[in-house]
């Protein structure tokens, strides 16, 4: 045989090796129907998120109310399945789920940069923010483990969607595991609707519903902006009849220094 048949042969090989190296194709496919034909492995995901956030690994920043940045993953796995190639991409968001048997147990999130090439991972490529969000709500609903948890927080950068009134029903969901609640508590107050705003404060006041939850939304409600969340804290501060959640409520509008509060605490004293 001629070495100029061989080099085409060797040629196809590499391609064809380089092929197998991608993921699986499943365009047209949801994202739940791919976690449910996956035995064991990896079900990728991507779609349009907020254009107030961007990212570089574990590192996702939103410009929205104020600039924050919140660590996604451990430093090991900060660039496991994306590669990046400027600090803070603009988009798009990309959900890693890894599965077993039909069930995810674990995600991971990122916003921005190229996926690694991988022999075992199922894309489903480009998906609606609507899919996207509501599969994200749907595994916080469902799932007891860590990706319970996890989902919310992609959840809420997903682009044109409104997500807090799930979100409320979630914090209030005793069937759901304490984490996952407060997660969605934490979520809620990072939102700027200020429907969510009040949301957190009746979380407050319902006496039925575990300390930890009514305690992350008191934290949730201080983080919000003063017009919103200060006059929420005062409420509690008047009205709850819990003295430990009405210490905390004074202690994060002692941190705010806003002058409602320290009227309040003015007043408060004088009655000593």
């Amino acid at each position: 045989m001629s070495a100029k048949l061989v080099r085409p042969a060797a040629g196809l090989a590499v391609a064809l090796a380089a092929l197998a190296a991608l993921p699986a194709a499943a365009a047209g496919q949801s994202i739940a129907d791919a976690v449910r034909r996956t035995r064991e492995g990896q079900v990728r995901a991507t779609f349009t998120i907020r254009p107030d956030v961007c990212g570089w690994g574990s590192n996702i920043s939103t410009t929205r109310g104020r600039r924050s940045r919140t660590r996604w993953n451990d430093d090991k796995s900060w660039s496991r399945d994306v590669e990046y190639d400027i600090d803070c991409d603009d988009g798009p968001g990309r959900l890693v789920l890894d599965v077993d048997d039909g069930e995810v147990r674990s995600l991971r999130f990122y916003v921005g940069g190229r996926w690694r090439p991988s022999s075992s991972a199922t894309d489903v490529g480009m998906v609606s923010t609507r899919e996207a969000a509501n599969y994200l709500l749907s595994l916080a609903r469902t799932n007891n483990g860590r990706a319970g948890k996890e989902a919310v927080f992609p959840a809420t950068l997903v682009d044109s969607v409104t997500i807090w009134p799930e979100l409320m029903r979630l914090a209030r969901d005793e069937g759901r595991p304490r984490e996952t609640r407060k997660n969605a508590v934490f979520w809620l107050g990072q939102l700027a609707e200020e429907p969510a705003t009040r949301g957190l404060d009746e979380l407050v006041g319902e006496e039925a519903m575990d300390r930890e939850v009514r305690e992350q939304a008191i934290f949730a409600l201080s983080q919000r902006p003063h017009d919103e969340g200060v006059p929420a804290l005062i409420k509690v501060v008047r009205t709850n009849r819990d003295p430990e959640l009405r210490k905390k409520a004074l202690f994060w509008l002692g941190q705010s220094g806003d002058p409602r509060a320290l009227d309040l605490i003015e007043e408060l004293l004088a009655k000593r």
